[in-house]
C-alpha cells in the first residue's frame, strides 16, 4: 500500500542540489507520509546513476530527454495517479527543510475539504530570514503576477487564500488533477504553475498559502550559467520562456476590458528590457526576448490549449 503523498523532485543536470533537498527531506519529515519519485529529465552528467547509487530505496523516472519543468513532472504526477497516491506535491530539488513540512500541510488539506492546494512559506537558502515568496497574487487589470514577500508576511500565522501557488513547493489532492489534467506541456518553463494554479481554483477550489511552516530555497539554479558567460548571469532562453508564457497567461485570464492599458505596460517593460540588452550587447538575449514576444502574441490559442 503507497504512502499518502508522492514528493516529486525533478532533476537536470544539478545532483548535488538533489541529494541535499532528498537528505533533508529524509532528515525531518516522517516517512510514514511519503514516497519520494525523483524524475530525470535527461542529465548528461550521469545525475541519474549517481542518486540510485546513494539513495537506492527511492523511486527513480527516466525521462531520457529534457521534457521542461512541465513535462518532466507530468510522468511523475502521472505514475503518483497511476500508483493510487492520494495528494502529490511538486517540490523543487534546491529547496532544503529544517523541520517537518509536509505534515502541516497534509493535516490542512485534511482539515479543510474546500482547499485543492497548499504551499508552505518560502525563504531563501541564502539568507534564512528573508521571504522568496510569502503567497502569490494576480492584478488582473494591470496583468501583473507578484508574490508577497514584504518583512511584515514573516508575522503571518494564518493560513490565506492566494490567486496561484508556486510550483517551487505545492502539495495537491490527486482527484483534482484527475478532474483538470496535469501542467500544460506546451509552457514548457515558466507560468506553468501559474496557468495550473488557474484551472485547479476555477474548477476544483480554493488554493491556500500556509505560513506556518518553510522551506528554503536556492532560485534559478538550472537557469544560471555555470560558468563565466558575455551573456551575463542567466541563460538567453530564459527570456524566451518568460516572455512567451506571460503574453499567453496574460491573453486568456487578463480583464479583456483592460486590454489597452495591459498593452502599453507590458510594451513600456518589454521596451525598456530591449533597451538595456541591447546597451550591454546581450544580442543574444535580445534574440530570444523577440522572439518570445512573437510567439507570446500570434500563436493561436488552440496551439496552446487544445
Amino acid at each position: 500500500m503507497c504512502k499518502k503523498v508522492a514528493i516529486i523532485l525533478l532533476n537536470w543536470n544539478t545532483p548535488d542540489y538533489t541529494a541535499s533537498c532528498i537528505s533533508s527531506i529524509m532528515k525531518y519529515c516522517s516517512a510514514d507520509d511519503y514516497d519520494l519519485i525523483i524524475a530525470d529529465n535527461g542529465s548528461t552528467d550521469g545525475s541519474l546513476a549517481s542518486l540510485k547509487a546513494k539513495f537506492p530505496q527511492h523511486i527513480y523516472i527516466d525521462n531520457k530527454i529534457n521534457l521542461g519543468f512541465a513535462g518532466g513532472n507530468n510522468t511523475a504526477l502521472k505514475y503518483s495517479i497511476d500508483k493510487s497516491y492520494e495528494f502529490s506535491m511538486l517540490l523543487n530539488n534546491d529547496t532544503e527543510t529544517e523541520e517537518d513540512f509536509i505534515s502541516p500541510l497534509l493535516n490542512h488539506l485534511y482539515q479543510n475539504e474546500g482547499v485543492v492546494a497548499v504551499q508552505p512559506a518560502i525563504y531563501y537558502l541564502s539568507n534564512k530570514e528573508q521571504l522568496w515568496n510569502g503567497g502569490s497574487y494576480f492584478n488582473p487589470y494591470l496583468g501583473i503576477t507578484y508574490s508577497n514577500n514584504k518583512k511584515s508576511r514573516q508575522q503571518l500565522n494564518t493560513p490565506e487564500k492566494v490567486d496561484w501557488l508556486t510550483g517551487c513547493c505545492l502539495l495537491v489532492r490527486n482527484e483534482a488533477l484527475k478532474k483538470i489534467g496535469l501542467l500544460n506541456e506546451r509552457f514548457f518553463l515558466y507560468y506553468e504553475d501559474v496557468e495550473f494554479s488557474f484551472r485547479l481554483k476555477a474548477e476544483c477550489g480554493d488554493l491556500h498559502y500556509f505560513p506556518k511552516t518553510k522551506i528554503y530555497h536556492e532560485a534559478g539554479v538550472s537557469g544560471k550559467f555555470k560558468s563565466a558567460n558575455p551573456e551575463g548571469t542567466l541563460s538567453p532562453i530564459i527570456h524566451y520562456y518568460l516572455s512567451r508564457n506571460k503574453i499567453w497567461f496574460l491573453r486568456k485570464y487578463a480583464n479583456p476590458l483592460f486590454t489597452i492599458l495591459i498593452f502599453l505596460i507590458n510594451t513600456f517593460y518589454y521596451g525598456a528590457v530591449f533597451c538595456y540588452l541591447i546597451i550591454r550587447g546581450r544580442n543574444k538575449k535580445v534574440k530570444y526576448l523577440y522572439k518570445g514576444i512573437k510567439e507570446g502574441l500570434f500563436t493561436s490559442k488552440s496551439m496552446i490549449w487544445p
